[in-house]
């Protein structure tokens, strides 16, 4: 059986001469019958167009329902269906446009407009390939003319998606060769799918500082994952364009918005996976200013929390008093946090937040000499950790000038040990974000239990969060996932 299949709209549009591929009919493969009932078929539809409701429309959405995996998928249809739709997603295509265009030379230029053919993301001009395989990651689809144009910066104009049938005689090789390799890259290698039930990838960065899990961590992942039928592979941001070769996203590099860590999540999320973390939980959790004001209005406990604009930055004086937390809505590893004295202080390191954001976070500064960490999975109590303050410091991790850090230690605890008072202020701050995986971070006071905030990305580190499951931490997480998937697809594969 071919693990994939070209779908063309008549059958003369496969010209005499062209590869011997496995190419079928639309009209064959909408009428269902053996094609509808394989599994694990990978469809390239070369369709006339692709339009709302036309044939090519429909098979890639039929082959979408039949749990085929489909290039073009609809949403990249719909997607290139308006400048409107597509546009917002070509501000990092637009940079890399102007960068790479800007150098070339004027006479191989239109004045003010060039046009780019891309297959299968190459094109023929070698140094604008690395901008046609990072619209073919942005937009999914075999052919592709892109105009770019020239308006005090080069940026694209227009993306078309271009039938088989328009391609002329001279385009064929280049064609042929980009779909070669693409089907060779993706599709003929031998695949972990023959004997696993499941595909699932986690995305990491190898050269970040802070990662949320460690080498060793990410390891105990792939053996948990084989354990329990999942193959699980690591992916890093170059492989955007093979997100849906997998059933599942696990992200392991820290989430920022506006960052391709989120457009990970989106598309996974756009691509029916299952995904943690979720697009929206990294949109609540990420922005310190939403995450106050969800607290507050569940009245879940917290410091007093103020958020700040120019004109009432005072009100952190009059209203919390000093030593006073400044926060910009997004940060992590308590970067982005700082402590003001007086009102030197605050005025100094709040003008500086402002060039960042309009809005800023005055928080009460309560010291103790640790935090908590419960871990919620799911909407359950998943670990449970004390991090200690960095030594002569009043955080967890001491950012130093140089760039390096200095991190405080820490203790991890089984969930019985955990005042259940924390446990279940934890569970009512996470069940306002989602049902995936967060850290919430709180402070014992003499009031009780506040939380400082929700992460949506918590760490997870080899002989750190698993020193009390040990490599249950591992299977019970990637277990989650089987059991979505399971939901998902009714246990059937």
């Amino acid at each position: 059986m071919a693990e994939h299949i070209l779908l063309v709209e008549q059958q003369g549009d496969w010209k005499p001469g062209y590869p011997n591929m496995p190419v079928v009919t639309a009209r064959d493969y909408l009428a269902g019958g053996e094609l509808a009932a394989k599994r694990d078929l990978r469809v390239i539809n070369l369709c006339r167009s692709y339009r709302y409701l036309s044939v090519g429309y429909y098979c890639s959405l039929l082959a979408e329902a039949r749990g085929h995996k489909a290039i073009p998928s609809v949403r990249t249809m719909q997607e290139l269906s308006s400048r409107e739709l597509y546009g917002l997603a070509t501000e990092e295509l637009d940079a890399l446009a102007q960068r790479l265009l800007a150098r070339r030379k004027t006479s191989a230029l239109i004045p003010t407009a060039y046009e780019l053919t891309i297959c299968f993301g190459h094109c023929d001009v070698k140094e604008l390939q690395s901008l046609a395989s990072l619209i073919f990651e942005t937009f999914r689809c075999p052919i592709l003319k892109v105009e770019f144009r020239l308006q005090g910066t080069w940026r694209i104009g227009a993306i078309k998606a271009l039938p088989l049938t328009s391609v002329a005689p001279e385009g064929e090789a280049q064609l042929f060769a980009a779909m070669e390799v693409y089907l060779s890259r993706r599709w003929r290698q031998p695949r972990a799918r023959l004997s696993y039930r499941y595909d699932l990838a986690i995305l990491y960065d190898p050269d970040e500082d802070l990662p949320p899990s460690d080498a060793k961590a990410l390891s105990r992942f792939v053996k948990a994952g084989k354990a329990l039928g999942v193959n699980v592979e690591l992916i890093q941001r170059k492989d955007y364009s093979r997100l849906a070769e997998y059933d599942a996203l696990f992200i392991r590099e820290t989430t920022r918005i506006g960052h391709h860590t989120f457009r990970f999540a989106k598309k996974a999320d756009s691509e029916g996976m299952v995904v943690i973390d979720d697009p929206d939980s990294i949109l609540r959790c990420t922005n310190k200013v939403y995450l106050a004001e969800l607290l507050a209005a569940h009245r879940i406990p917290r410091p007093k929390t103020l958020v700040l604009r120019k004109e009432n930055l005072l009100d952190a004086e009059s209203q919390i008093g000093y030593p006073v937390v400044l926060k910009i809505p997004e940060g992590s590893f308590s970067r982005g946090v700082f402590k003001a004295e007086d009102r030197a202080a605050l005025t100094r390191t709040a003008t500086k937040l402002f060039k960042e954001s309009d809005l800023i976070l005055a928080q009460e500064y309560l010291y103790t000499p640790f935090d908590w960490r419960i871990g919620v999975l799911g909407r359950k109590p998943f670990y449970a950790c004390k991090y200690l303050m960095s030594r002569d410091h009043w955080q967890i991790v001491k950012h130093e000038a140089d760039g390096g850090h200095v991190e405080g230690g820490f203790e991890t605890l089984a969930l019985d040990s955990v005042p259940p008072a924390v446990l279940k202020t934890a569970l009512r701050a996470a069940d306002l974000i989602g049902d995936g995986l967060y850290g919430v971070d709180l402070k014992e006071t003499p009031a009780g239990p506040v939380v400082i905030e929700v992460n949506d990305n918590p760490s997870l580190d080899a002989d750190v969060e698993d020193k009390v499951l040990g490599d249950q931490l591992y299977s019970q997480l990637i277990a989650e996932f089987v059991a979505r998937l399971d939901r998902r697809r009714g246990g059937k594969r």
